[in-house]
């Protein structure tokens, strides 16, 4: 350890848990705590390792995180960051963000990265892209210089509805790829579900609260191409389930993120076409092609 070593609490020991192992275990003092841990791993005693942790990265699905935040906020210090890497709604429909902002008290740093950051890479070494959502410079200089001679390059962005949605959506259009891979649509078809996927998930940013052009970005489209066209992509993979009229075991973040979305009234799904296709395929995947068409028609007209 050098002299910038930070201590870093990793909050769960899934794949994105091992990815930042991985990246910061050689250059920091890293904790990892699990709450189901597998046999042979020792986890971190929560009430031990959270007062010392300069950050804290949740590395925990969305529905885990109110739990989780209740249980660090007494313990953590006053400038401890916490930092969430979930893309997906909680039960209740909230983002990670929404949540920091409810569980944490106002003053306690609190980020976002979000990108193209598929664990697998990160862990063989390859370059993984995040963007930081963050308010503060302070915190975009520590989160920055602690992954600083790691091969995750970042860059910051203070929009943080934007970013929210936009990276939580995508795995929704992602699932659009699939099935038109699964179809044999061709990569004509490809380019064009990049452009319509955007331009709806542009809208949709903006009726959230977040800000035009945000989706263009490393957590919109640079997210969206990497989870919709990696054949080793869940939400890729559940898209040719749907085309070949599959329904067992559909679940994943994306079609979490449909039924929260209906559940909650989140949206006003009809002024959003796209979106609405990707909900009725999964409530009924028959004629995937025909609806498809249907789509493409109307959107020409």
């Amino acid at each position: 350890m050098t002299d910038s070593a930070r201590k870093v609490l990793v909050l769960g020991y899934g794949e994105m848990g091992h990815a930042m192992e991985a990246l910061l275990g050689d250059r920091h003092e890293v904790m990892t705590w699990e709450k189901y841990p597998q046999e042979g791993f020792v986890s971190a005693v929560l009430e031990e390792a959270a007062p010392q942790a300069e950050i804290l990265l949740f590395c925990l699905p969305v529905a885990a995180h109110t739990s989780v935040v209740d249980a660090v906020a007494p313990l953590i210090s006053e400038t401890a960051i916490c930092l969430s890497i979930a893309k997906g709604l909680d039960d209740e429909g909230k983002t990670a963000a929404g949540i920091f902002g409810e569980r944490l008290k106002p003053s306690q740093p609190r980020v976002l990265l979000y990108g193209p950051m598929i664990s697998e890479e990160i862990r063989a070494g390859k370059p993984a892209f995040g963007q930081l959502g963050c308010e503060r410079d302070q915190d975009f200089a520590f989160v920055h210089a602690l992954f600083d001679g790691t091969p995750l390059y970042m860059n910051r962005n203070d929009d943080i509805p934007g970013i929210s949605w936009a990276v939580i959506l995508k795995n929704v259009y992602a699932m659009l790829f699939g099935i038109a891979d699964e179809l044999r649509l061709g990569d004509n078809m490809r380019g064009f579900l990049v452009v319509a996927a955007l331009r709806e998930l542009d809208r949709i940013v903006q009726a959230m609260a977040g800000k035009p052009g945000t989706v263009y970005h490393l957590a919109g489209l640079g997210d969206l191409v990497t989870t919709a066209t990696s054949e080793s992509s869940h939400h890729h993979e559940l898209g040719r389930m749907l085309a070949r009229g599959e329904t067992d075991n559909i679940s994943g973040e994306g079609v979490h993120t449909v039924e929260m979305v209906i559940r909650h009234g989140l949206l006003e799904t009809a002024h959003y076409p796209l979106f609405r296709l990707v909900h009725d395929i999964i409530i009924d995947p028959r004629d995937t092609r025909g609806r498809l068409a249907g789509f493409i028609e109307d959107y020409f007209s």
